[in-house]
């Protein structure tokens, strides 16, 4: 699951990804918002799914990522699709992807889905096959670095902070920045998040004065993901540098939120 939430934080963040791992860099994502959408009375919610502007012919792009193994995941997800499109009463084309870190995971089609998986509107992508595309891009490069073993782990994240090191001055390489911490914590879960900016010199990034001029409400934006991912509220505030009180309310709002969608 914590593979799910940062692949999903990756694409709300940079909905740029998405369009360059399905292979469709091209595509204007301004035109489009990255939504988990809730389908009313069904007590179910569509993870990912990118909305074109009304203005626009665009499809609809639905994303479901599955990091393990589960049987039902097809007869879900096309429910999902079809259930949204239904109480949309939408008219525009869609199309639907599925991730899976590696293909071992994925589950066999049922066979009243076949004919749509083999169709042009599924595509099924595994993130440990990307190959060298994923060095064509710091987005692509992030996805892979989320399957990675240790060893290879270490040599892309390295990798990946010489890519961001070279972006000119912006809020993006701050962005970029937290982003790569965040996987790291993730992907090397015993050391602290200090430690692991000491260990592939992200403090480098961290000094810069682009960095320390970041403003406060980016970082209350990772706070759901770090609790998600199991830290602690002192431990949040002790490493992003905020005051304890501004994340225990970051932390409720994000409670009250999920008892909302209840």
């Amino acid at each position: 699951m914590k593979t799910n939430s940062l692949f999903y934080h990756l694409l709300q963040n940079f909905p740029s990804v998405f369009f360059e791992l399905i292979g469709h860099p091209q595509i204007e994502t301004s035109g489009y918002e990255f939504q988990s959408v809730e389908i009313k009375d069904t007590n179910q919610r569509i993870d990912g799914i990118f909305i074109p502007a009304k203005r626009t012919r665009q499809p609809i792009y639905f994303v479901g990522v599955q990091s393990q193994f589960d049987e039902d995941f097809y007869y879900r997800f096309f429910t999902q699709i079809f259930l949204y499109l239904e109480q949309n009463k939408s008219n525009r084309d869609w199309f639907a992807v599925a991730v899976y870190p590696r293909r071992l995971i994925e589950s066999v089609v049922p066979r009243p889905y076949q004919w749509l998986v083999e169709s042009d509107h599924i595509k099924r992508l595994y993130l440990d096959e990307l190959g060298l595309i994923a060095n064509q891009s710091l987005g692509l490069g992030m996805l892979k670095l989320l399957v990675e073993d240790e060893a290879k782990a270490q040599q892309r994240a390295e990798y990946l902070i010489h890519q961001i090191q070279q972006l000119n001055p912006s809020k993006e390489q701050a962005n970029l920045a937290d982003l790569l911490t965040t996987i790291l914590a993730y992907k090397f879960p015993l050391l602290g998040i200090q430690e692991l900016t000491k260990m592939f010199e992200l403090s480098n990034l961290k000094q810069s004065k682009l960095y320390q001029e970041a403003k406060t409400e980016g970082k209350l934006e990772t706070v759901p993901l770090l609790l998600e991912l199991g830290l602690s509220v002192e431990r949040i505030a002790q490493e992003l540098h905020l005051d304890l009180v501004q994340v225990k309310e970051a932390a409720k709002e994000l409670a009250g939120q999920e008892t909302t969608l209840e």
